[in-house]
């Protein structure tokens, strides 16, 4: 591997938004591997904990980013640990409900923009002090490529992954000037537990077999595969070093080239 990506001022903080889990933790696990410190959060205080058995290196907060008053204690915890900030991963989402527009309870609706939406402008909007004052840094965004195509039945989800790319261009253009990147990537299908379960509530909606609805799913893309989280970390590593210093406003498909989404199926 070319030594460049893995080159990082000494010292520098990342921060990973649930970070102790799923493609969270595969990004915070490989920001560590490459002598990045790094503080995660997350909502559930037992996956927290077993993330920080297994990365003594690390450090942590249990915090939901949809509550402002928790982002804001999270910040303290950081800063108590480490002193700084460099690097600002926003991970933490929700899937959100699967349905019809009209069948999609209001609720829902608001607790997945919550999540997904705010959550990321309340953790931004305290990161960016931070990262000027440490002489600049780079946000990474997961939004998805649901950010790209929509995605039928997936209304809440979609909407605030479109806001991320929208947010992700506007904030390269307020930052740039303060050498603070922001960009956005955006995964396909990743292979885990979340998008089984995905896959699983969908096929229930749509009256299909779930084996049928992840084919349809994997031939999505011109890979006719599900991506790993580990793409998705080693892009972030990218974004976060040296390699990606000239980078910034941009939505990045993580997705073996999706051709497009299933709107057929309704």
């Amino acid at each position: 591997m070319n030594q460049r990506i893995a080159e990082f001022e000494p010292g520098q903080v990342a921060l990973v938004t649930a970070g102790a889990s799923g493609i969270g933790r595969c990004i915070a696990e490989t920001l560590l591997a490459h002598d990045c410190r790094v503080h995660v959060c997350d909502i559930n205080g037992d996956v927290l904990d077993a993330f920080l058995r297994d990365n003594a290196g690390a450090s942590g907060s249990l915090a939901d980013v949809s509550d402002s008053s928790q982002v804001k204690r999270m910040f303290d915890e950081l800063l108590a640990n480490h002193g700084q900030l460099n690097v600002l991963v926003n991970n933490a989402g929700i899937a959100g409900p699967t349905a019809q527009v009209e069948d999609i309870d209001p609720e829902e609706w608001e607790r997945t923009i919550n999540i997904d939406l705010n959550g990321q402008f309340y953790v931004t909007r305290l990161a960016v002090p931070l990262l000027k004052r440490a002489g600049g840094g780079s946000i990474i965004n997961i939004s998805s490529n649901a950010a790209l195509f929509g995605c039928p039945l997936r209304s809440p989800y979609a909407a605030s992954k479109w806001a991320m790319v929208g947010l992700t261009k506007t904030w390269a253009m307020e930052l740039g000037a303060s050498n603070i990147r922001v960009n956005a990537l955006c995964p396909g299908s990743v292979n885990g537990p979340r998008i089984e379960r995905v896959i699983v509530t969908e096929a229930q909606e749509r009256g299909m077999c779930p084996d049928s609805l992840r084919n349809v799913y994997e031939r999505q893309s011109s890979l006719r595969r599900f991506v790993d989280a580990q793409d998705i970390a080693d892009m972030a590593l990218f974004l976060s070093s040296k390699m990606g210093a000239a980078i910034s406003g941009q939505a990045i498909g993580i997705d073996g080239h999706t051709e497009g989404l299933s709107n057929w199926l309704i």
